[in-house]
């Protein structure tokens, strides 16, 4: 057996820094062996730094980890990051600089024009933006899209592939989770719903166009569709719910693009260990899919679409839902680590 890869969780003791922990407990290819977060959380073991809230237990090996300042001093070379964006500002380019390899799941990069935003299963070829950086041996930054974006964005890829894309409308009704623990305050979510969530809305038209833009001459040019999103926060633990409607390009029968997403299979023969052996999952009952059945779809990893139907506006209207801390979030960013090591990016 070949060792196992060290990796450090960046913003180890937040809900998505956890869930990265949860991930890699059993992984077959990394493992964890440095802790970072804040000052408020250095020199502690990590059981009492962190206030654990993932459903499985803290790992025994963990729970006595000391935990290490935010600085790339002491950290592996392969980092995860699970900073909220306005720390990752700062932090995350000391380890770039430091000649890291970054992992992201911060909004700080994600549009700077050499840093590649990536879904494995829609735009892997956009890698090819370090590849500079990692011949002269130096540090660079990957990143994975918001929660919100990644979700639609799977089920649009083969879409867009197939037929292309002119217009998209979606409106998302987005769970707790994204927002944090704790999330936000009971009296503001509880039989309510708050249609407001500062800079998705950008984030989702801005990325969904790098992730489905075209890669030449060492710059992404952006698609050239045009989308409008409305974010709206409800009271739901996971998973990222979004009514979705489409002008396609090329006309299409339902019959048509229910047979791109279900052949949509681009990781087949990587044996990623994060990857979901079916991308996107057609859900056929007319009431789904929904957050409470479908969300753990593909260990989390899947993306679920189902309604299926013509729009009197535009072309088709579907449902679309994702989990949005583990495909929306460390888990993207995991399987994002995956296919750089099979491209030999960690090398």
């Amino acid at each position: 057996m070949h060792a196992k890869i060290p990796v450090g969780i960046l913003g180890a003791t937040g809900m998505v820094g956890q869930r990265f922990i949860q991930l890699l407990e059993h992984h077959p290819w990394f493992e964890v062996t440095w802790l970072g977060a804040s000052e408020r959380s250095e020199g502690k073991p990590y059981a009492e730094a962190a206030k654990w809230r993932m459903k499985t237990a803290m790992p025994k090996h963990i729970a006595s980890m000391m935990v290490s300042s935010a600085e790339p001093k002491g950290a592996p070379k392969l980092v995860l990051a699970a900073l909220d964006s306005k720390a990752a500002a700062h932090i995350e380019p000391k380890f770039v600089e430091a000649g890291h390899i970054l992992v992201s799941n911060s909004a700080a990069l994600r549009m700077d024009a050499d840093v590649p935003l990536v879904i494995p299963e829609v735009n892997a070829g956009h890698l090819k933006l370090v590849e500079s950086k990692k011949a002269a041996g130096k540090g660079f930054a990957v990143t994975n899209p918001n929660c919100s974006t990644i979700g639609l964005v799977m089920a649009l890829s083969p879409l867009q592939q197939k037929f292309g894309l002119e217009s998209i409308f979606v409106v998302t009704m987005q769970a707790i989770s994204g927002a944090g623990y704790p999330g936000v305050a009971s009296w503001d979510i509880l039989g309510n719903v708050v249609p407001y969530i500062s800079n998705e809305e950008e984030k989702m038209e801005a990325e969904s166009r790098k992730l489905l833009g075209d890669l030449g001459d060492g710059e992404i040019s952006m698609a050239d569709f045009r989308i409008s999103a409305q974010c709206n926060r409800v009271a739901v633990e996971d998973g990222h719910t979004e009514s979705v409607a489409i002008k396609l390009r090329r006309k299409a029968s339902a019959e048509e693009i229910l047979a791109a997403w279900r052949e949509f299979r681009p990781l087949d023969g990587l044996h990623l260990p994060s990857a979901p052996p079916q991308p996107v999952i057609y859900e056929t009952r007319p009431d789904r899919p929904q957050p409470r059945f479908d969300v753990d779809a593909g260990k989390g990893m899947a993306t679920v679409v189902g309604r299926l139907r013509p729009c009197s506006l535009l072309d088709w209207k579907f449902t679309v839902l994702s989990h949005n801390t583990i495909r929306g979030a460390a888990g993207a960013a995991l399987l994002n680590a995956e296919i750089m090591k099979a491209q030999g990016y960690l090398g």
